[in-house]
C-alpha cells in the first residue's frame, strides 16, 4: 500500500508521533490500528502553532464532531459520492463555521475546494472516508442505532460491489471489533458489546462464507478482514503449505483466498499456475484466479470459468508490466463468446505479451465466429508476441476462419503454431478463405485435423506449401476424408528438409496413397521424424458417432486399407534415409500380417535406424514377435522405447521372445509397452 502516497503519509504521521512522545506500546500491526492511531494524532493536534494537547483521551466535543463526520462519510459512501456540498454537511449537523470545519482535525483529513464559485467538500482520500464511515457504523451498532444488522451484512455489501469502494470500509468495521482499537477510541465506541465469543463467531462465518457468484478479486477481502481481527491462523496455514511444497494438501476456500493474496504479493514471479493441481473445490480454484497477475503460465483448463473470470485475466493482461506469457482456457464449457470478448479487452492492451493462447475443446459452449472476430480485433492491436493459437474442437466453420484470416495476414504477426479444428464442417474450407489463413511464413505447425477438407482443399493447401518462404514443419490432416489423390498432391509439395511430422491418420489412403508418399520419404535430405498414416475407411463416420453419443472410439475403428504391399513400399523408402525417423504408426490395419512385420524388421536391423516408437497392432502372431526380437537383438544400439502390440494373437512363447530382449544390457524398451497376455491392451 505504500505505493499510494496517502498510506505513506498516514504511516509517517503515526511513526513521527510515536518517536516524539516515546511511547512504549507496540507499533500498529493492522490497517485499522494504523488509522485509529492516525485519527487520535490529528484529533489531539491544535491548528495554532502545530502544538499537541496534553490529554490523550477524546473529549465530548471531539466525539460529536467525529460522529458527524462519520455519518457524512457513511451516507455518502452508500450513494457512491466522494464530493459533498453544503446541504450534505448541514443534513448531518456539521457547523460550517471556520472554527469547526477548519479545526485541527479537519485541517488534515477534510478539505474544501471551490468549483464554479461553489464550495465543495471531501475527505483527502477515500480510505479516510471509509474509516470514518466504519467508526460511525460501529458506534451505531454498539448503541443499538442499527445501520447494519451485523458485520456479515457489511461483508455481503462489499462483495456485491464490483468497484471495491466498500472493501476498506468492511476491513475497518471488522478491525474495530478488536479490543485494542476500542480501547484507543474509548468513548467514541462505548459501550463495548463485542464479546470474545462474538468475535470467534464472526471469524468462523468469514472462513465459511460462500462466494459462488462473486467476482474472484472480492474474495481476498475476506482474508484481509481476518487479519484485521488479529486472526493469523489462515495466514500461518498457507505459509506452512508454501514451505512444504506439497500441492496435494486439501485447501478450503478461505485458504485459497489467502494463498491468492500471498502469491500476488510475492516478489518472485510464479512460473506456472495450474488450478487443477490444487486439492480444493471449484470455488476454491476460482479464488486462485487473481494469481494470474503474478505468473508466467496460467493453466486454467476445465475449471468451469465464466465471463467474470475472463475479466480478471483481462485485468492482469492490462497491468503494467504484464508477466503472463501462456494462457490455457481449454475445456471451459461455460466460457462462450462473451467470455472470449471479455478476455479480448486485455489481449489488445499494449502491455499484453502473451505468446501462447489456447481455447481447445470449448465445444459445449458453442464458441463461434464471434469469438474469432473478438480475438482477431483484439490481437490486431498487439500481434507481435503471439506464437501459438489453439482454437481446436470448436464450431468456428469457414466464417470463423475468415475472421482470423484478417489477423493472420498482418505483417507483424509471427504465429508459429495454428490449430483450428472445425469439427466436421466446411468441406470448402480452403476454397473459401483458409488459404489466406495460413499465409504467414513464420508458421511452424498447422493442425487441420477433423475437418471435412477432402482432396480439392488439399490441392489448394499445396499451393501454400510450395511457396518459397513457407517454413512449415508439422502438418496435421487426420480425419479429413482424404484419399490417395491427396498423397499424390502432397508428395511433391512437401519440403523434405523442413517437414518433421506428418499426420495422415484415419484417411482412406490405401496402399496406392502410401506409395505416393514413399517418393517424398526417399528424397535426399528428408528429415521426417513422425509419420502417422492409419488408413481407415469408416473411422470418420464412427468418430462423429462417438462425439454425439459418447462411444469409445477405439472399439469402433475397423476396416482398414493398408496391407503388406503398402508396408513393403514404405519400408523401402525409409531404408533410403533412416537416421531421422522416430515414430511409425501403422496400427489398426488388419491387412498387415506377419509378412509385413518381417519387412519392417529389416528396417529395424539397419544400424542407422533411430526409430523410438513402433505401433503395428494388426492381428500378428508369434512369428512377428520372434522377428521383432531378432531385429532388436541384431541392432548394436537399439533406440526403440515404445512398442505397441495391441490385439496381437500371441502366446506366452511369443511374449517371451521380447522379454528376453528386455533382459539384454543397454536396451531402452520400457517394461510396460507390452503385456503377458494377448487379452489385454499394451
Amino acid at each position: 500500500m505504500c505505493q499510494i502516497p496517502v498510506f505513506s503519509w498516514v504511516t509517517a504521521t503515526v511513526l513521527e508521533h510515536v518517536l516524539r512522545t516515546c511511547q512504549s506500546e507496540p507499533l500498529p500491526q493492522t490497517l485499522t490500528e494504523l488509522y485509529t492511531n492516525f485519527l487520535l494524532v490529528q484529533t489531539h493536534r491544535k491548528r495554532k502553532y502545530g502544538a499537541e494537547s496534553s490529554s490523550s483521551e477524546l473529549s465530548t466535543a471531539d466525539c460529536e464532531l467525529l460522529l458527524k463526520l462519520g455519518r457524512l462519510a457513511f451516507e455518502q459512501l452508500q450513494k457512491g459520492n466522494i464530493m459533498f456540498y453544503q446541504e450534505d454537511l448541514e443534513q448531518v449537523g456539521l457547523d460550517l463555521s471556520e472554527a469547526v470545519v477548519y479545526s485541527g482535525l479537519c485541517t488534515e483529513i477534510f478539505k474544501r475546494e471551490s468549483v464554479f464559485n461553489q464550495s465543495v467538500y471531501c475527505f483527502i482520500h477515500l480510505s479516510l472516508q471509509e474509516f470514518m464511515a466504519a467508526v460511525y457504523v460501529h458506534h451505531c451498532l454498539n448503541n443499538n442505532k442499527t445501520e447494519l444488522e451485523e458485520d456479515d451484512e457489511a461483508m455481503k455489501i462489499s462483495l456485491a460491489v464490483d468497484t471495491g469502494h466498500f472493501d476498506l470500509f468492511t476491513r475497518f468495521l471488522h478491525g474495530l471489533s478488536v479490543e485494542t482499537n476500542q480501547r484507543l477510541l474509548g468513548p467514541l465506541l462505548s459501550p463495548i458489546k463485542t464479546a470474545e465469543d462474538m468475535i470467534q463467531k464472526v471469524v468462523k462465518n468469514l472462513k465459511e462464507m460462500s462466494l459462488m457468484d462473486i467476482f474472484p478479486d472480492r474474495s481476498i477481502n475476506i482474508f484481509h478482514c481476518l487479519v484485521e481481527m488479529n486472526d493469523q491462523s489462515v495466514q500461518q496455514q498457507i505459509q506452512d503449505f508454501l514451505n512444504s511444497g506439497d500441492q496435494s494438501q486439501p485447501l478450503s476456500e478461505i485458504q485459497c483466498s489467502a494463498l491468492a493474496y500471498m502469491l500476488q504479493m510475492s516478489e518472485q514471479v510464479l512460473e506456472e499456475l495450474n488450478l487443477n493441481k490444487y486439492n480444493t473445490t471449484r470455488e476454491g480454484r476460482w479464488r486462485l484466479i487473481p494469481v494470474v497477475r503474478n505468473c508466467r503460465k496460467a493453466l486454467l483448463s476445465e475449471c468451469a470459468l465464466t465471463e467474470t473470470h475472463c475479466e480478471v485475466v483481462a485485468s492482469a493482461l492490462n497491468s503494467n508490466p504484464s508477466v503472463l506469457r501462456e494462457l490455457d482456457f481449454s475445456g471451459n464449457f461455460f466460457l462462450g463468446d462473451t467470455g472470449v470478448k471479455a478476455l479480448s479487452a486485455g489481449l489488445q492492451s499494449p502491455h499484453c505479451a502473451v505468446e501462447v493462447l489456447r481455447f481447445e475443446k470449448i465445444k459445449d459452449c458453442m464458441l463461434t465466429w464471434h469469438s474469432c472476430h473478438s480475438l482477431a480485433s483484439a490481437l490486431w492491436f498487439n500481434p507481435s508476441h503471439l506464437k501459438e493459437l489453439d482454437l481446436s474442437d470448436n464450431f468456428l466453420r469457414d466464417s470463423g476462419v475468415e475472421e482470423l484470416s484478417v489477423l493472420l495476414q498482418s505483417p507483424h504477426l509471427h504465429l508459429q503454431i495454428l490449430r483450428s479444428l472445425l469439427q466436421f464442417f466446411g468441406s470448402q474450407l480452403f476454397l473459401s478463405g483458409q488459404r489466406s489463413a495460413v499465409e504467414p511464413v513464420s508458421s511452424k505447425e498447422l493442425e487441420l485435423s477433423y475437418n471435412e477438407l477432402q482432396d480439392p482443399a488439399v490441392e489448394t493447401l499445396c499451393q501454400f506449401l510450395q511457396a518459397p518462404l513457407c517454413a512449415l514443419q508439422i502438418l496435421g490432416l487426420r480425419y479429413c476424408r482424404l484419399t490417395a489423390l491427396s498423397c499424390t498432391a502432397l508428395a511433391p509439395a512437401l519440403k523434405p528438409s523442413q517437414i518433421t511430422a506428418l499426420d495422415l491418420s484415419d484417411n482412406v489412403l490405401l496402399d496406392s496413397g502410401v506409395e505416393q508418399l514413399c517418393a517424398f520419404l526417399q528424397t535426399p535430405g528428408c528429415e521426417l521424424q513422425t509419420l502417422r498414416s492409419v488408413s481407415e475407411v469408416y473411422c470418420w463416420f464412427y468418430h462423429v458417432l462417438s462425439k454425439m453419443f459418447g462411444l469409445v472410439l477405439f472399439c469402433l475403428l475397423s476396416r482398414c486399407g493398408l496391407t503388406d504391399l503398402g508396408v513393403s513400399a514404405l519400408t523401402s523408402a525409409l531404408e533410403s534415409n533412416p537416421s531421422h525417423f522416430r515414430v511409425l504408426d501403422l496400427s489398426k490395419n488388419p491387412g498387415l500380417t506377419d509378412s509385413g512385420v518381417t519387412r519392417l524388421c529389416d528396417f529395424l536391423k539397419n544400424p542407422l535406424s533411430r526409430l523410438e516408437t513402433l505401433r503395428s497392432s494388426c492381428g500378428l502372431s508369434d512369428l512377428s514377435c520372434e522377428h521383432l526380437a531378432s531385429a532388436l537383438k541384431a541392432h548394436s544400439s537399439p533406440t526403440l522405447k515404445d512398442l505397441d502390440l495391441r490385439k496381437i494373437q500371441v502366446t506366452s512363447a511369443g511374449i517371451r521372445e521380447l522379454r528376453d530382449f528386455q533382459r539384454k544390457p543397454g536396451h531402452r524398451l520400457r517394461s510396460d509397452t507390452f503385456c503377458q497376455s494377448s487379452k489385454f491392451y499394451i
